[in-house]
């Protein structure tokens, strides 16, 4: 029988320690992000406005909505790196959740205005209006967005595969989502200034077919998240492992009422795990404390695992049951 003495509360303190790390770097990584997307905007609303370049200032307003989804990435962490409290049991966890959900919403509403905007252009130009040719520091704006745009993009997403950060990974797309519209604007620029005005139709035409991307890349960061926020299940793969763990387990005759769940970047499960019926309660107790121990190699020591053991009085039916339960899988 595993011993109850200081040692589950120092493993307790050191995971809230790691956590605490984790949530900090987090930010730290965030802020740098901030303070670059602040001096971008500046500099591409600068240069839009001197260069005559009104896609220029439309990606400053695309830069605008990164800075001020970096300051809501920062806010859910810090609330998300509190510890659980009297009215929040299982920590803060879901508002890193919602961050991300909420980034994920912020960029299908960029990528929506993008299009529209590129839209409405291509279609007047089409029209016969004339769109007016930008200057060189515009051109400029966009190479040094590009270039800084896509530092922060794998800057950011070495830091959330690092810290299974789901927010730190929504983020560091809409970095990548303002390179692709600096692209855009690149080209366009480009082409109004190396190939004659009528190429500056290049810059919406560009812009248009990048949308499309963008929205692609939120709709899956809006769609995972939200998801989790109405609290569906682990991915399939972590499903079948926790179910082989409870399969496995030395003294488990069966399982059922297995549910699964993610708290932030903390994983949850919630089963009841059939044991001999005469067994004592010591040795009912070191089971299920042996699945927990064996679901935290899995999925975490910041897990939330909640086991319930009930006696079971036929075990040739389950292990009978839970064999063709291995067969049905396996097909």
């Amino acid at each position: 029988m595993r011993e109850t003495d200081g040692t589950d509360n120092e493993a307790l303190s050191h995971s809230e320690e790691t956590e605490n790390s984790r949530y900090s770097q987090a930010i730290y990584v965030t802020k740098v992000a901030m303070a670059s997307n602040l001096l971008l905007t500046g500099f591409k609303f600068f240069a839009g406005i001197v260069g005559n370049s009104s896609a220029m200032i439309a990606d400053a307003v695309h830069s605008t909505s990164d800075f001020m989804t970096d300051i809501a990435v920062i806010a859910g962490l810090k609330v998300a790196k509190k510890p659980g409290d009297s009215t929040h049991n299982y920590g803060h966890g879901k508002i890193e959740t919602l961050s991300a959900a909420f980034i994920g919403l912020v960029l299908i509403a960029v990528a929506f205005g993008i299009f529209w905007s590129g839209l409405q252009k291509v279609l007047a130009f089409y029209q016969g209006e004339t769109l007016p040719a930008p200057s060189r520091v515009a051109l400029a704006a966009a190479v040094i967005s590009i270039a800084i745009k896509e530092w922060l993009y794998h800057y950011t997403m070495r830091y959330a595969l690092k810290l299974r950060s789901d927010a730190l990974t929504a983020n560091a797309w809409h970095h990548r989502s303002d390179a692709f519209s600096s692209i855009g604007t690149m080209v366009g620029i480009g082409g109004a200034i190396l190939l004659g005005g009528r190429w500056v139709v290049l810059d919406p035409i560009a812009a248009v077919i990048l949308s499309c991307f963008i929205f692609k890349v939120a709709f899956e960061i809006s769609y995972k998240n939200l998801n989790e926020l109405l609290e569906a299940s682990l991915d399939s793969e972590t499903y079948r492992s926790i179910e082989e763990i409870l399969m496995s387990t030395e003294g488990v005759l069966g399982f059922h009422e297995l549910k699964t769940r993610k708290i932030g970047n903390a994983m949850a499960a919630d089963v009841h795990i059939e044991v001999d019926r005469n067994l004592n309660i010591v040795d009912a107790h070191e089971i299920s404390t042996q699945v927990e121990d064996r679901l935290k190699e899995v999925c975490g020591n910041n897990g939330h695992f909640s086991i319930h053991v009930e006696p079971c009085s036929n075990s040739n039916y389950y292990s009978e049951r839970e064999g063709k339960n291995r067969g049905h899988r396996g097909s």
